[in-house]
């Protein structure tokens, strides 16, 4: 070989690693080829999924009618029964009597939040903000606060001293913290030395939990633009909050620590100083202090029992019914708020309705004798708009199968629109699917180069992803219990959790597509003879 020859190989080698995608490189890299699962049945049942009646379901399910299926609203009733006619009608057969895994939930929301120091009152959604979910009822009045800095506990800084001969006492008090983390002079944030935050700043939990574990009583969170916040998390702040019956009674259940986010003016009066100047100090150190007041906070709920419902479609399998894949979507929506419909047809109409088209599928194999092998659990779960609670359910209360015998989970949340990186819509994001089980890629990955031929985007299965969708839907419970799970999503729009979330805008060609990839890594899932290993473990 000569010089020049070399040269070009090289070159050749350096460019094939800049066009391929970390994902593609890591795929080729780990993934043996799956064996074909009856290609040609596969491919008859596959094409039993259309366009056409992917509209003819969403059409109801995202209807004047259906109200936007707002959990604890009438909408949301008529969906868990038209999910189960539909169930019905397909031939698929009631779960031991049923086709309804119904649970209890506290259903709370507030009353008027109120903040006082020194004796003035100041303005809830104005000075300060909750959220109703994941706060309890407090009532409670201090004469000193704590403030802790970012409220970091990490190795390289922490503002609880966790790292110091005299670590920050914070239990039973309220501690203010500011939000984000310290930069270096030159904008580089200290905790990575780079230009990207760490989590401490994209986690928003962390923070929380962090106060939590050192016993802190609340936390109040510093921000900046108060009003901007209001404005775009004002449905999160003012909409009821629902939690598991089950598990919010269960004795020693875990409570967080309140949290209250508060305007810069506000933390000025609280804190007696500029943010400026304890920013300055927090730059080069931990900065961290005891601080007389008169606070007192009055964060009072108001609760009642209300029935949730997840909805069952089973198929049972044939010489390997004894293992069962789980297939999830939520029907639930926003509901109805101020009077607007929040009609939720991409979010999550799409992926409940290409469940039914899942199931229909699967049954007609199964009618012609065509498997599955291992049985298929088809279910739409409700309140994941509350905190992901239906699928929390199953997993952590009341699973129908156990959770040992669960090969995997394949969740679709949003499939039905096109976002502004994918003109061409023929793509899909994939999200996890190599977080427990590198065959689950591997199966994923060639099901798609086998009949559907999107592209496969995994931008926000990265660990970096300030987004952090990995943990934002029904999957996230079978993935945290050992799962392995695959999350399929189309990406967010302008209206996403908006009044204009409308059947109009939805791109049936493109979710036609992508609901038979899920189908076809379904197929291959439930038929090949081998179940698929847990074998990494990801964050």
């Amino acid at each position: 070989m000569t010089n020049s020859t070399i040269l070009k190989s090289v070159l050749g080698i350096l460019l094939l690693g800049i066009l391929l995608s970390p994902a593609t490189l890591w795929a080729q890299k780990t993934a043996p080829l799956p064996k074909l699962q009856n290609k040609k049945a596969a491919q008859v049942y596959g094409a039993t999924i259309t366009a056409q009646d992917l509209k003819k379901h969403l059409t109801v399910l995202a209807s004047d009618e259906f109200a936007g299926r707002g959990n604890g609203q009438e909408g949301i009733e008529l969906a868990a029964n038209y999910l189960a006619q539909q169930f019905a009608a397909i031939g698929i057969p009631p779960y031991n009597g049923s086709y309804f895994q119904e649970y209890p939930l506290i259903r709370q929301a507030w009353g008027k939040p109120t903040i006082s120091i020194n004796g003035k009152e100041y303005a809830f959604m104005k000075d300060f903000y909750c959220f109703a979910r994941g706060n309890a009822s407090l009532n409670l009045h201090t004469t000193e606060i704590v403030f802790a800095g970012y409220g970091i506990d990490d190795p390289k800084y922490s503002d609880y001293g966790s790292n110091s001969d005299k670590p920050l006492d914070v239990k039973n008090r309220v501690v203010v913290v500011m939000n984000g983390e310290p930069r270096l002079p030159d904008g580089k944030y200290m905790l990575t030395n780079s230009l990207v935050a760490s989590e401490w700043t994209s986690n928003w939990r962390k923070k929380i939990e962090t106060a939590s574990k050192y016993g802190a009583k609340a936390l109040i969170v510093v921000v900046d633009d108060i009003d901007k916040r209001v404005n775009q998390y004002k449905h999160f702040i003012n909409s009821e909050s629902f939690e598991l019956k089950d598990l919010a009674t269960k004795e020693n259940a875990p409570q967080n620590a309140n949290s209250v986010y508060i305007s810069t003016q506000m933390a000025e009066e609280l804190l007696q100083t500029t943010l400026a100047t304890l920013e300055a100090k927090a730059a080069t150190q931990p900065n961290n202090f005891t601080l007389p007041t008169n606070l007192h906070l009055n964060l009072q709920k108001q609760g009642e029992e209300v029935m949730a419902k997840n909805v069952l479609g089973y198929i049972e399998g044939t010489d390997l019914k004894n293992e069962v894949l789980v297939l999830t979507a939520h029907y639930d929506h926003l509901g109805i708020e101020d009077g607007s419909i929040y009609y939720g047809a991409d979010d999550d109409g799409s992926g409940t309705v290409a469940l039914i088209e899942i199931a229909e599928a699967l049954w007609q194999a199964k009618k012609a004798g065509k498997g599955p092998r291992r049985s298929v659990l088809i279910m739409p779960v409700s309140t994941e708009e509350k905190g992901l609670l239906g699928s929390q359910y199953y997993t952590d209360v009341n699973p129908v199968f156990p959770l040992n015998t669960t090969v995997a989970n394949l969740n679709i949340d949003m499939i039905g629109r096109i976002d502004p990186e994918h003109l061409d819509g023929n793509y899909l994001y994939i999200i996890g699917s190599d977080k427990l089980s590198t065959e689950l890629h591997s199966i994923n990955e060639f099901a798609n180069k086998t009949y559907t031929r999107l592209d496969l985007d995994y931008r926000f299965n990265s660990p970096n992803d300030p987004n952090r969708f990995y943990y934002r839907s029904d999957h996230y419970n079978f993935a945290k219990n050992n799962v392995p799970v695959i999350f399929y999503f189309n990406g967010t729009h302008n209206d996403y959790h908006k009044p204009t979330d409308t059947i109009e805008k939805i791109n049936f060609p493109a979710m036609q597509k992508r609901a038979q990839l899920v189908f076809y890594t379904a197929w291959h899932l439930a038929n090949q003879t081998p179940r698929i290993k847990v074998d990494v473990n990801k964050p």
